[in-house]
């Protein structure tokens, strides 16, 4: 079976060209990420990562490639990106596809929200559910409605409307507030959750898994939305075990939860006032005013 076009495989060979610049610029940088990317006592160079990326007479070695360039801190270089994107556009395979549509929501920028949207459509479920896993790290108002058209269908599987109703925390429109209400009435649990929470976040309201509720206030409130979500995409995390231990020398670390690309950082938490100064304290009084500041 092909996996690639004429077209693709020369893409491919340049991509191939412009990893190589990179490989020679930063390869001790490489090693050791693709070290931390696996638990295996001999764990694949750069180099190897790389071939297998481009080999395109088989998938499952594109596959593996791409997810330890993915997983990689210079996984983000722009000959990687471009592979990513060329992959999710042209690959025939699907966990090819799959893994890199992983990569691209890793490393990629709100404009790649609209490649990965189109995934949606995708009649493959583990693709769709990559694309909904993915369009939660990066933002871009113009997919939002494909989003919540998404989640009210009830014949999408349950895991991708999960991933769907996560998503669509970051878009406090009203069209979004609706399909979330939609989705409080689901019969499955998860999916009732996670519309809940996507609620919490774009509203700042909580009245848990009640569709009814939920529309009343939004009803007799004039400005129910957040001018700022406070989301943070979500991540694995799991409690260390001996084992990992065994292997002090590539003990796992997990990605902390973080902001989508193309969303503005959530504000911080506006401080406690200062507490006005007391008469004991007031100059004049016979106490020792504070000291100033170090300049």
């Amino acid at each position: 079976m092909r996996h690639g076009t004429g077209s693709s495989i020369v893409r491919i060979a340049a991509i191939a060209g412009a990893w190589v610049t990179a490989l020679s610029a930063g390869c001790d940088q490489m090693s050791s990420d693709i070290g931390d990317a696996s638990n295996s006592l001999f764990p694949p160079t750069p180099a190897e990562a790389g071939r297998w990326a481009v080999d395109n007479s088989d998938p499952e070695n594109q596959r593996r490639g791409v997810l330890l360039l993915g997983n990689s801190g210079f996984g983000g270089e722009r000959a990687y990106i471009d592979l990513y994107r060329l992959y999710i556009e042209e690959n025939s395979d699907p966990l090819v596809k799959q893994t890199a549509i992983q990569a691209l929501a890793r490393h990629g920028s709100a404009e790649d929200a609209v490649l990965i949207a189109r995934q949606l459509d995708s009649p493959v479920e583990q693709i769709r559910l990559a694309a909904a896993r993915g369009l939660q790290r990066l933002h871009n108002p113009a997919i939002a409605d494909q989003l919540w058209k998404k989640l009210i269908r009830e014949d999408e599987p349950a895991a991708v409307r999960v991933e769907l109703a996560i998503a669509l925390g970051q878009y406090a429109t009203r069209d979004s507030f609706e399909a979330l209400c939609s989705a409080l009435d689901d019969r499955e649990l998860a999916i009732n959750l996670a519309a809940a929470d996507s609620l919490r976040l774009i509203t700042g309201a909580d009245f848990g898994l009640e569709p009814g509720r939920w529309r009343a206030w939004r009803d007799a409130t004039p400005d129910p939305f957040r001018d700022e979500v406070p989301y943070y995409f979500p991540t694995f995390e799991r409690q260390l075990g001996f084992g990992d231990y065994i292997m002090f020398w590539a003990i796992p670390t997990f990605e902390q939860p973080g902001v989508p690309a193309g969303m503005r950082t959530p504000p911080e938490p506006a401080a406690a006032p200062a507490a006005a100064p007391t008469a004991a304290s007031t100059p004049g009084s016979g106490a020792t005013p504070p000291s100033a500041p170090p300049a």
